[in-house]
């Protein structure tokens, strides 16, 4: 048994193709930032409340009543919530009230570091503030296409030029040693946690390659 290692993250959506081919409305994006607010609340209100008492709650979208908060998660007191993405507003002031990461997904250091920054002063403003160290984790994505040759590193990134409904990236292409060096980068601006996202699952030997020679270095 792992004893619970479940993290949640949370998003207001921005795929409106996504939306609509599993029948998932998408209104304004006002609406799904209030909507994402409330369901925080939710959820982490339903988390907190103790065994054997209810969770009320009352919004403009979801309303609970004597709520028996039940079951309650393995992880205490609650599973990690993730929030993320490049809203200048409303996300920095979510993930500081409710989060425990907050992410930047696949951005450069420089948009990352003002991400990190605007979370950091969300946090003055709601009064989180951490002991001696950041108030919640800092994480950032990187997509990665690595290779023992710039052949195999161009290969790997091929999908990456093909058009695609994706914001654009910064991705690492080339050797392992340029991976560590974006890795290094992101931890001067305050990122403790990277999540790396791979182009073709079936690749394994990209994965070796990654846990061969960029993982000792870390």
């Amino acid at each position: 048994m792992s004893g619970g290692r479940v993290e949640l993250g949370l998003g207001a959506g921005w795929y409106e193709r996504e939306h609509t081919s599993y029948g998932i409305p998408f209104p304004p994006a006002p609406e799904r930032f209030d909507r994402l607010e409330e369901q925080l609340a939710v959820i982490t209100g339903l988390w907190r409340t103790p065994v054997g008492e209810s969770f009320s709650y009352r919004g403009d979208h979801y309303q609970l009543v004597d709520a028996p908060a039940l079951p309650k998660p393995v992880q205490l007191p609650a599973p990690p919530i993730i929030v993320g993405g490049r809203g200048p507003k409303r996300t920095p002031e979510l993930a500081a009230r409710y989060a425990d990461e907050f992410n930047m997904p696949f951005k450069s250091v420089a948009e990352t570091a003002r991400a990190y920054q605007r979370v950091a002063e969300a946090c003055d403003r709601t009064g989180r503030v951490g002991a001696g160290e950041p108030p919640l984790l800092l994480s950032a994505g990187v997509v990665v296409a690595l290779g023992r040759t710039d052949a195999e590193a161009q290969r790997r990134a091929a999908p990456l030029h093909v058009k695609s409904a994706l914001p654009p990236e910064d991705p690492v292409v080339g050797s392992p040693a340029q991976l560590v060096e974006r890795l290094g980068e992101f931890a001067a601006i305050g990122a403790s946690r990277i999540h790396l996202r791979l182009i073709d699952f079936h690749d394994l030997d990209h994965l070796e390659l990654i846990a061969g020679e960029v993982l000792p270095q870390l």
